[in-house]
């Protein structure tokens, strides 16, 4: 996933586009240790510079032909979610997802891939304040207002403003490991971690949040300390000094999700991050990050990742061979 084409038509939003660019893009001779030389193309229907909002233009640089030759499709969201699209972008659209490319819509961007009938029957997200009007305009679409971002059949979409980070950084470290994109985030000097199932927004009275965020941080602190003896839900409670059920409530308002699946995703993450930067036995990955078994770490690595421990080493060995620039000087 190196070659990446961003669909620009009139009216996309400045934020998504300066997203997409940080991300995959940047000046000519950007180098980021360990970072693939990605390659970005911001196509259209024709070469015209296109009118953003606040007085800005993009002009294309390639034609929308080219989603042909890319890895990913990034599709920004309108600055006025319900303005049409073109016929020519979205036939683009529907070509490159039967090609089997992965398409990824950011906020209201899910508008535009609505449009051309891709998410009818899947799962989508959008900005909350937009929920209601994507269910109303195209209602065969399986709309949800809680996750950060899906994905369903090859096709992404975010939340609004900050969750296209989220998303970006998440496809980033599917396709080149959590090494690659942690160094992605930290060049943005934004977090790495945020999951899909992270809630949008919290509906809570400030005060009572914030002492409640405050100890519940304070929990997540300690057991990223403890990932070879993961504690249970009974002990992160009694660390909050909280009941489990209490406790249990809270992390999942806080959250999106349980203090269970949170503390086996951060497993998860280590032990990526073990496969990648060390040659530790994948029995000693497990064992680091508190699996019973080789045989269950597999079975749970191989469910989220979606390829087995020494397929993902591999894989991300070949990454970072080919992320190193070459030597010129001979």
């Amino acid at each position: 996933m190196q070659r990446v084409a961003l669909v620009a038509q009139p009216g996309i939003r400045s934020f998504d586009l300066a997203v997409i660019t940080e991300v995959w893009g940047g000046p000519p001779g950007r180098v980021r240790p360990g970072v693939p030389a990605f390659e970005l193309h911001r196509c259209a229907a024709g070469p015209d510079p296109l009118p953003l909002a606040d007085g800005l233009t993009l002009t294309p640089d390639r034609g929308l032909d080219w989603l042909a030759e890319a890895d990913l499709v990034v599709v920004p969201a309108l600055t006025d979610p319900t303005a049409p699209t073109a016929g020519p972008v979205l036939e683009a659209l529907r070509e490159a997802h039967r090609r089997g490319t992965p398409i990824a819509a950011l906020c209201a961007g899910a508008f535009v891939l609505a449009e051309a009938g891709l998410l009818d029957g899947r799962r989508a997200v959008t900005h909350w304040s937009l929920v209601a009007a994507l269910k109303e305009r195209h209602p065969a679409v399986l709309v949800e207002d809680a996750p950060l971002f899906v994905a369903d059949g090859g096709l992404w979409t975010s939340a609004g403003v900050a969750s296209g980070i989220d998303l970006c950084l998440h496809l980033v470290r599917e396709a080149h490991g959590s090494e690659v994109a942690a160094t992605v985030a930290r060049t943005m000097v934004t977090g790495p971690f945020r999951t899909g199932a992270t809630a949008q927004y919290l509906d809570r009275p400030v005060s009572a949040a914030d002492r409640t965020a405050d100890a519940l941080a304070a929990v997540r602190a300690r057991a990223l300390g403890r990932l070879h003896e993961p504690p249970d839900v009974a002990t992160l409670a009694s660390w909050a000094g909280m009941s489990p059920r209490s406790f249990a409530r809270h992390f999942r308002a806080e959250t999106g999700t349980t203090p269970h699946r949170w503390l086996l995703d951060r497993r998860l993450d280590e032990a990526r991050r073990l496969l990648e930067r060390t040659d530790h036995p994948v029995a000693e990955v497990a064992r680091r990050t508190g699996f019973g078994s080789e045989v269950t770490f597999r079975q749970h690595f191989s469910a989220v990742v979606g390829s087995g421990p020494r397929a993902y080493r591999q894989k991300s060995t070949s990454a970072r061979t080919s992320a190193r620039p070459t030597d010129s000087s001979s």
